[in-house]
């Protein structure tokens, strides 16, 4: 009898803050986060007053925070950023450009996660909550500042990170010379030229971090009250799970930790009859 209660307590529905990246990202983790309530799962999602798609619903609670921005002046950041990122131009001007953009969108994310973290009413309510486990995004990693305050593990949902950050964090390998870098559009066989061209897209990468990433680093350090680099911020996420899928990757190593869930935001189609 003892035994059966135990399992009981165990497959009890857990208590999950969420702390979503607005976007694509969250149209993705929306799906995961119906079929957790499904499953007797509480969810409360924290997010901003001013974003393009984070709405209420019956499956979690949202609470959400003032930020000093309009919903046009976002939308506009937001349709600017995409535009140049997919637009077709030599590799050099698409590195300028990625970083011209990186700084607008980095400092409307820092700002949103300093008026959060800043937030005393929100922060104590989070606090006194005692959740389970934080789910967020880690390309902002708001939430998992927030998870480091709050003491309790994190859970990552993501496509990929800037600066290969994602195999830094989990120690997987990444040779230069055979995995290509974002943006450049080679394959895993590349000629000489393409290795060269990568390398050094691979040393350029510390300065594009520091460049999106520090004022982070900093409001990190300033929450936790200890010095902070991303790399350990991101450390510490005990489950990643990437929406990738080997169908359309090249092969990679992979931690224990990381769990392929490619195929995830796809909508599911009726079977062709016969």
């Amino acid at each position: 009898v003892l035994v059966f209660l135990s399992l009981f307590c165990l497959a009890h529905g857990g208590k999950l803050l969420v702390v979503p990246m607005d976007g694509s990202h969250w149209l993705s983790m929306r799906s995961l986060l119906v079929a957790l309530s499904q499953k007797g799962h509480a969810i409360v999602i924290v997010a901003p007053k001013v974003n393009l798609n984070v709405k209420a619903s019956e499956y979690y609670t949202l609470k959400m925070y003032p930020v000093p921005l309009t919903r046009e002046e976002l939308g506009a950041s937001m349709h600017s950023f995409a535009n140049d990122l997919f637009e077709r131009r030599p590799f050099l001007q698409r590195i300028a450009v990625l970083y011209e953009k990186v700084q607008v969108i980095s400092s409307l994310y820092v700002s949103s996660c300093t008026n959060l973290l800043h937030n005393k009413d929100l922060m104590q309510y989070l606090e006194g909550s005692k959740f389970d486990a934080v789910l967020t995004g880690p390309v902002v990693p708001c939430g998992q500042i927030l998870a480091l305050h709050l003491s309790i593990p994190s859970v990552f949902f993501l496509r990929g990170l800037p600066c290969s950050f994602d195999l830094q964090a989990t120690q997987c390998p990444d040779p230069p010379s055979y995995v290509p870098r974002t943006f450049t559009d080679d394959s895993d066989h590349m000629t000489f030229l393409q290795r060269v061209e990568n390398l050094f897209l691979k040393s350029s990468e510390p300065f594009l971090r520091n460049f999106a990433y520090l004022p982070f680093e900093l409001l990190a350090s300033d929450v936790l009250h200890r010095p902070v680099t991303m790399k350990e911020l991101l450390s510490h996420g005990s489950i990643w799970l990437k929406r990738m899928d080997f169908v359309f990757e090249y092969p990679m190593p992979a931690t224990p930790n990381i769990v392929f869930s490619g195929g995830i935001n796809c909508e599911k189609k009726k079977p062709l009859s016969q």
